[in-house]
């Protein structure tokens, strides 16, 4: 716990103009971020007496070991800049809304030659019009489902579209007239487009030209006896009534406006916008977030309209915000949400008539999701705190482990040995900040040395990421037995190369339960061991970098002698302020370094539970990485040998004479003979399958049958219990993969 009065500004040098501020903790980790009209006089409130403070700022301002500022010219700059840091950085004290659900939207992708209607999920996409968001995603589908009476625009995927423009017959929707069959040229483009255009002005609220444009239509239908005509048209205006009809009118003065209300107590609060376009409610969301700092209603307003209209531009933003507390002041604000309309935007609290009434009624919704967010998260985070706390008492700890990182090793009888790095925080899973290793210090089972190789490893990368950020001195790295730019005695290389995909995505990783889309995601491209990003931190800017925040409390996956080696390893590299200690499967003690007898939680232990999930998630993590690479190894063959020969003539090759064994006996002209291999290339294939030594047949170990004459067709393997595939003759892998 920092002392703020140890990194305050000396008086007079914290200038008295418009800017932002940042604090940062001992890791250089953005934790907070605000702005100020003055900031000499914002900042001077932080420093007074701790007695003074709330006790959430007393707790940033004594987390925090280093504040910085940068002076704007204008309110409004500061609060730009303001929200642009809070994105960047994501600090831990800031107030950060979080939807309690992912809303539905209905989009029309005019970006594309033929417009197309769906519901879409997740971030905006640019030349995309939106409207929502929807309750439901049924919701959507009903009201589309209506209008495509009227404005028969496409709805069908890519794949679907490309097939019926191919094979030149529509879908069933072109038949029954619910498309305009742009597929196969029933429409023009332009045309459709116009279409799109129509259904995009009526979902906007711009429903009256229409309705009254098919009232005439009908009308001049039934003068001239076109009686079919005419009810096909009254059955069109039914449709967009009854469409009308799903959003009741509220404002009759068709008011485009979003009324925004907040209910909140003493640790949360609960948001809930409503949008009004036309007078009509077109969307409806709400928005949940913990009050880490001392915050007023007219500031969680303000940080909502930061929020809500940060990405959005021209018409998202609507004329009218209708807030509870306006934000102190309300002039910077105003001014910014009229940059982003490009027009004027009124920004004020409602005091009388249709829209004070709406306001209620927004306000008692907000007040209901709040009320059900407590009923819901009250025994999970009771119970994450309790066990948080029994952890801490169990192992003599000076205060609760609020990140936790797990390792565990797996191997399948000393093959393919990978460990895995699994964090929580606050007892939640952090899988993005999950790490796999490959170990390459050595060859063959041995998990205590496989362990100390891992540790060092990862926790070399910490101290390697303090001594250039300079939280490290130089003669702490001197004394220490390992220098950044050393390798401990087999810890392998300090870089290991097994690459990413392009999106830096670790195979069945999981849902991220951060993160929007499932799986584990990086930013930018990296490796799946010591190189690859490991929590949100990089360079002196608090942005991401490379294995720089620590945990409380280490877990390995074992007993005595893995928790020996790892605390081995963290002595050997000069830490001493990280906890360690094991969780053994057998009777799940805990062991401690240099304790002979374990911990022993009781079984009802929420700490033991917490343990246990950290233990099984690790364990998971690392079996699926080996399993992985057990597979890609067990598909090999002895044509991946062969230089520059490629998939596409590997398998012409195979196709050819049927399995390895038969192109082996083969001569280099019968080689030849495959299209697209040439008389070199038969010479390479047959020198690599001459020196390549023949494997054991495949067996069937359910029936003991040697599958000799379907040699390399699949892979030389068999599958063990559970379908994963495992060397002919090898024992089953139940009790030696791990």
């Amino acid at each position: 716990m920092a002392d703020p009065s140890s990194y305050r500004p000396k008086p007079g040098q914290i200038p008295d103009s418009p800017g932002v501020y940042r604090f940062r903790d001992e890791h250089r980790r953005v934790i907070y971020v605000g702005k100020a009209k003055s900031l000499r006089q914002r900042l001077a409130n932080y420093f007074q007496d701790l007695a003074g403070l709330h006790p959430r700022t007393r707790t940033m301002v004594t987390t925090a070991a280093s504040v910085e500022w940068t002076v704007v010219s204008t309110e409004v700059e500061a609060l730009q800049l303001e929200y642009s840091w809070i994105k960047e950085y994501d600090p831990r004290f800031n107030v950060k809304y979080r939807d309690d659900k992912s809303y539905p939207y209905l989009a029309v992708t005019m970006n594309e030659e033929f417009p197309r209607v769906q519901v879409m999920r997740g971030h905006k996409k640019k030349g995309v019009r939106y409207f929502g968001p929807y309750g439901h995603a049924w919701a959507i589908r009903d009201t589309v489902d209506l209008l495509l009476r009227v404005f028969p625009v496409r709805t069908c995927s890519a794949g679907v579209f490309k097939n019926a423009t191919r094979t030149g017959r529509p879908c069933l929707l072109g038949y029954i007239g619910k498309c305009s069959a742009p597929c196969v040229d029933r429409i023009s483009p332009e045309d459709h487009r116009d279409l799109a255009e129509e259904f995009c002005d009526f979902m906007a609220g711009r429903t009256g030209t229409y309705l009254r444009r098919l009232e005439r239509q009908m009308t001049e239908a039934a003068e001239e006896m076109e009686y079919e005509r005419a009810a096909r048209l009254r059955d069109d205006i039914g449709a967009l009534r009854k469409a009308m009809e799903k959003s009741a009118v509220v404002l009759a003065d068709a008011t485009d406006a979003d009324l925004i209300a907040v209910a909140e107590d003493e640790l949360e609060a609960a948001l809930q916008i409503f949008h009004v376009r036309g007078g009509r409610v077109r969307g409806q969301r709400g928005w949940v977030t913990d009050k880490v700092e001392d915050v007023t209603t007219a500031a969680l307003v303000e940080h909502a309209l930061q929020q809500l209209y940060g990405e959005e531009t021209g018409d998202a933003v609507p004329k009218e915000v209708l807030v509870p507390a306006l934000p102190e002041p309300v002039e910077p604000v105003q001014e910014w949400l009229t940059g982003r309309r490009g027009s004027n935007v009124s920004l004020r609290i409602p005091q009388r008539g249709d829209k004070k009434a709406l306001m209620e009624t927004v306000q008692r919704n907000a007040q209901q999701a709040l009320a059900l967010h407590k009923t819901k998260r009250a025994s999970d985070l009771t119970t994450r705190s309790r066990a948080l706390e029994e952890i801490a008492e169990a192992l003599d700890l000076d205060g609760a482990p609020l990140r936790i990182e797990c390792y565990d090793i797996s191997h399948l009888q000393g093959d393919d040995v990978v460990a895995s790095m699994v964090v929580f925080e606050d007892g939640l899973q952090r899988k993005n900040e999950y790490r796999r290793f490959q170990i390459k210090g050595f060859a063959g089972q041995d998990d205590v040395r496989s362990m100390h190789e891992v540790i060092t490893r990862r926790f070399r990368r910490y101290l390697a990421e303090k001594e250039r950020t300079g939280e490290w001195s130089a003669e702490e790295a001197t004394d220490s037995p390992l220098t950044t730019t050393g390798t401990p005695p087999d810890a392998g290389p300090l870089s290991d190369t097994d690459p990413l995909t392009a999106t830096g995505t670790l195979p069945d990783a999981g849902d991220a339960s951060h993160a929007g889309t499932g799986g584990v995601h990086h930013t930018g491209t990296g490796t799946d061991d010591d190189d690859a990003p490991v929590n949100g931190f990089k360079d002196d800017d608090g942005r991401p970098r490379k294995f720089a925040y620590p945990p409380q409390l280490v877990v390995v996956d074992g007993g005595q002698p893995q928790v020996a080696a790892a605390k081995r390893a963290l002595d050997e590299l000069g830490i001493d302020d990280i906890a360690v200690c094991g969780l053994a499967k057998r009777l799940e003690e805990v062991w401690l370094p240099e304790d002979d007898d374990p911990v022993v939680l009781p079984r009802s232990s929420e700490g033991l539970y917490l343990l246990q999930r950290v233990r099984d998630e690790a364990h998971r993590f690392a079996i699926t990485y080996q399993r992985a690479k057990r597979a890609k190894r067990f598909r090999s063959g002895p044509l991946d040998d062969v230089p520059g020969l490629g998939e596409t003539r590997k398998q012409a090759l195979i196709k050819h004479f049927g399995s390895v064994k038969k192109l082996r006996s083969a001569t280099i002209e019968q080689i030849q003979e495959v299209p697209g291999i040439g008389r070199k290339t038969a010479e390479t294939i047959a020198a690599a399958l001459a020196q390549a030594a023949p494997a054991a047949p495949a067996v069937n170990t359910a029936t003991g049958e040697i599958m000799d004459d379907r040699e390399d067709e699949a892979p030389e393997t068999t599958a063990d219990a559970s379908g994963e595939p495992v060397p002919a003759g090898a024992p089953d892998d139940r009790g030696q993969e791990r």
